[in-house]
Parts: structure tokens; sequence; C-alpha cells
């Protein structure tokens, strides 16, 4: 059995290096747990605390118990009270609304008579699953706690701005753009190091003047280029085949790419000063890929997330892109309206960046 002890020897030094391995040990268990907190606890499609705006503009005591129904079902959240129609689309178009709530001045004549609406619900159809909140909302009887007669499921209308046929694929393309720059760019960058250190061109960066700053962003130029062309290709593809819209600034959105470009290149740079293999770098990649996808918003509602996963989607730079890349192709909303979540891009891209810098040695050890 000759042939046996040689494969049981092989297999147990395998079994060894493995052992050795931490981050391909730690990968073993820590994946599937990951997988299982990711899949299990942190994706809900039962949406609640929606962020809303009321426009109400029949200043009632009937209004304000409608309003405060509406707010006790816990589907939305009231964040804002809007003092004019424009004032409430702003606040919808730059994100910080998700539902907004109008209220007709004639409130009650238009409840009671029937046949106009009395209350709209706008509903942003940029993200997915707030149809379904909106039709829930309208199925409740919060209408006929407020006094309202029979018609009071006729006189609540769902508007759905911005994706008014409803279609999925105006959700998800634009998204797609952050997806496959987060995999793509990542990936290229988390082997950078160690790929000059395994072809031994490493020993020539270490010998030459240029600084641990100027070596790694050299590194990533050529990957911003790429990444804008790959950003001009999945939006040719989204209008042509899916006739995604282009509602906001093209320059705008060029920008926004632009950052978050940097910002996933940046991730990959560090994971490349942590490994020491390409299989490692490949590894660390794939991890932090899966929870970009799930917790962002690209296929799942935010809001339907715990808190602590809504605050780990924070460290992460696709969840802020989904929403500038939405807010621009969708909403037509510009990058100063989109500030909020293009500054915290900017910042997860210094401080990848300083800690790939702080970690990289002109040194072979």
């Amino acid at each position: 059995m000759i042939w046996l002890e040689r494969l049981l020897a092989i297999a147990a030094k395998e079994a060894r290096q493995l052992a050795r391995d931490r981050i391909t040990f730690g990968m073993i268990i820590g994946v599937p747990i990951l997988q299982m907190l990711l899949f299990g606890y942190a994706i809900n499609f039962d949406v609640r605390d929606v962020d809303a705006v009321v426009l109400d503009q029949s200043r009632t005591s009937l209004s304000r118990q409608l309003v405060g129904d509406l707010q006790a079902t816990q589907v939305i959240r009231v964040v804002h009270q809007a003092g004019s129609e424009r004032e409430l689309r702003q606040l919808m178009r730059s994100g910080q609304a998700r539902v907004g709530i109008v209220v007709a001045a004639d409130l009650e004549r238009r409840l009671f008579e029937g046949g106009r609406p009395a209350v709209q619900l706008l509903v942003d159809g940029s993200q997915p699953s707030l149809e379904n909140l909106a039709q829930g909302l309208r199925d409740m009887p919060v209408l006929r706690r407020a006094g309202a007669g029979a018609g009071a499921v006729a006189s609540f209308e769902i508007r759905t701005e911005y994706n008014p046929s409803r279609r999925t694929a105006v959700q998800i393309v634009p998204a797609l753009v952050g997806t496959i720059l987060s995999m793509t760019m990542v990936i290229f960058t988390s082997g950078a190091i160690v790929r000059e250190r395994e072809r031994g061109n490493l020993e020539l960066l270490i010998t030459t003047p240029v600084t641990r700053g100027q070596l790694l962003a050299g590194k990533l130029l050529p990957y911003v280029a790429i990444g804008l062309i790959q950003t001009t290709l999945i939006l040719l593809v989204g209008a042509a085949l899916f006739g995604v819209p282009l509602v906001g600034s093209l320059v705008d959105l060029y920008l926004g790419a632009l950052v978050f470009i940097a910002a996933a290149l940046a991730l990959g740079l560090f994971i490349s000063t942590i490994a020491q293999t390409q299989f490692q770098a490949f590894q660390m990649a794939f991890v932090t890929m899966l929870p970009s996808i799930l917790l962002s918003g690209f296929m799942f509602p935010f809001e339907g997330m715990p808190a602590a996963a809504q605050a780990i989607a924070q460290v992460l730079p696709l969840t802020h892109f989904v929403e500038i890349i939405r807010g621009i192709v969708l909403r037509g909303a510009t990058l100063a309206e989109m500030r909020a979540p293009l500054l915290k891009l900017l910042l997860f891209l210094l401080v990848m960046f300083a800690l790939a810098v702080a970690r990289f040695r002109k040194r072979l050890d």
C-alpha cells in the first residue's frame, strides 16, 4: 500500500500548510459564518422606518391625526416637514426622504365626497421594494380611523416617482455600475504589491527614488482609466438594452464614479499590503465583495436592515456610490445635492490610501 502512504503524506503536508496559513484558515471559518449572518440576519424585506417628508396643505387636526396614524404604523418615519412642493421634491431628489406625503388643502371635503385623492403618497421608484411598502400603507385602515367614509382607500393615491413604469432593470442597472466596479477594481489592485514581489520586480522599485505614496498612487492611475471605461460600457448597454434613462448630468456622474473608483482601488491596495500571496489577496478581496453587494442597497432595501447592519454598510464605499449614481441617473440630482455620500466616499479613499502607504515599506521583508 505504498501508494496510500504517499497519498496520505501529501494530504498531511497540505493540511499543515493550510494550518500555517492564518488568512486561509480564517476564511474557512469566517466566510460561512459571515454568509449566515448576512443572509439570515441582515437581509430583510420587511421594511420599517422609511424616511418620509410631509407637505401638509390642510394644516387641520384631521390632517395631523392622519399623518400621526401613518407614522404609527412604523413603516414610515417623518423626518422633514416641507413648506412647498418644490422643497418636497428637492428632499426626495437628494435622497433625504424616500417617501413624500402630500395632504390636500381640502382634505375633509375630498375624504367624504370621494372622486379626488385626498392624500398623495409619492414613492422613490429608484429604490427596490418601496412600491410594495406604499401598497401596504394604502391597505391599512388609517384613513378610516381619521374619520373618512367608505371611499377612503380610493382617496389614497400612490405615485411612483423616477420610475413610473416600475421596471426592476431601472433600479438595478445603475447600481450595477458600482457593483461591477467594486469587484473588478478591488481584485485588480489587491494583488498589486504581491505580484511585484512574486515576479521579483519589487527589488527594482525599492532602488528607485520614488516615494511610497508616489509608488502606490502610480499603480492606481491606469486602473482609474479602466474603471471609467467600464462605467461607460455599463451605462451604454443599460441604455441600449434596458432603456435606463440618464436624467442628471453626465459630468456629475463621472466625477462621482471617479471618486468611487479611486476608493475601491485604495481598498485593493490596502489588501495588497496585508496579503502574502496572490491567492490570499483574491480571498480577502472576495470577503469584501459579499457584504458590499448584500448591504449596500443594491438588491435589498437598505431600510429593512437592522441598525447594526446599516452601521456596517456605512463603512462600505459601495453603499454611498449606489446612492450617488441612483440619485444622478434616475432622480436627476446634482453632485452638490449628493454631497453627504460623496464626502463619505472621499473620507474612505483618504483613510484607505493612508493605511496602505503606512503599511507599505520599500524593503523585501
